[in-house]
């Protein structure tokens, strides 16, 4: 209770000091647990959320710029692909078109072998010939390797037959000379001789017995 001196000259009653402290304490009140609790939670929300856009928007950056990477990766992959197959494709066409010449050459060199394989035989043949004998017919036999022939003719006796037979098997050209048919044939002229069929085989002679000049020279001087 307050008192109030109404006295004159009186002095003021100082209020007690308990009653001042409960009333200052009275006027005090305490903060609310759940307000405190309720505003914590509410800014770590904040942050939390604040952080999660931040994030969102670092990574969202960072996939861009990685995306607009792969892309001109992916361009330059396209370009390098179609200059590749380009290449390729080229590369294939010069192959195709090497393997065809190879194969060209390779029948060329086969014939140009063989161009000097009859003039060889004639030669041979007319160089074992002996006299009293006449040929009538050569004939190729076979197309391949190796070339095989008939020789048809005509000798005035046995022993020149006979001759004839042994010079051929001595030339280095031919080899397998074997003797088919031979018979007493009369000619118009009214003479009596011996028809007769040789079979024989071109063989290649050595080396040394003969020169070879090879068919693309100049060729191959110039590449070098």
């Amino acid at each position: 209770m307050i008192e109030v001196n109404l006295l004159p000259g009186g002095k003021k009653r100082r209020p007690s000091k308990g009653g001042g402290g409960a009333g200052i304490l009275s006027k005090l009140s305490m903060p609310d647990l759940g307000s405190l609790l309720s505003d914590s939670y509410a800014i770590g929300a904040a942050v939390v959320g604040i952080g999660v856009v931040v994030l969102l928007g670092w990574w969202y950056v960072g996939l861009s710029s990685r995306e607009a990477d792969v892309r001109v990766e992916l361009a330059e992959a396209l370009q390098d692909s179609a200059n590749y197959a380009d290449l390729i494709e080229r590369n294939a066409t010069l192959a195709a078109r090497r393997d065809s010449i190879a194969q060209k050459v390779s029948i060329i060199q086969e014939i140009d072998a063989l161009r000097y394989v009859w003039p060889h035989l004639l030669d041979e043949l007319a160089r074992a010939l002996p006299d009293y004998t006449w040929l009538t017919q050569v004939i190729q036999v076979s197309v391949g390797d190796p070339v095989e022939f008939q020789v048809r003719g005509r000798a005035g006796s046995n022993r020149a037959l006979t001759t004839f037979w042994r010079q051929l098997q001595e030339s280095p050209f031919i080899r397998s000379v074997q003797l088919v048919q031979t018979e007493q044939v009369l000619e118009p002229t009214g003479q009596l001789v011996y028809a007769f069929q040789l079979d024989c085989v071109y063989s290649p002679p050595p080396l040394d017995m003969v020169e070879t000049v090879p068919l693309f020279l100049d060729l191959m001087t110039i590449n070098e």
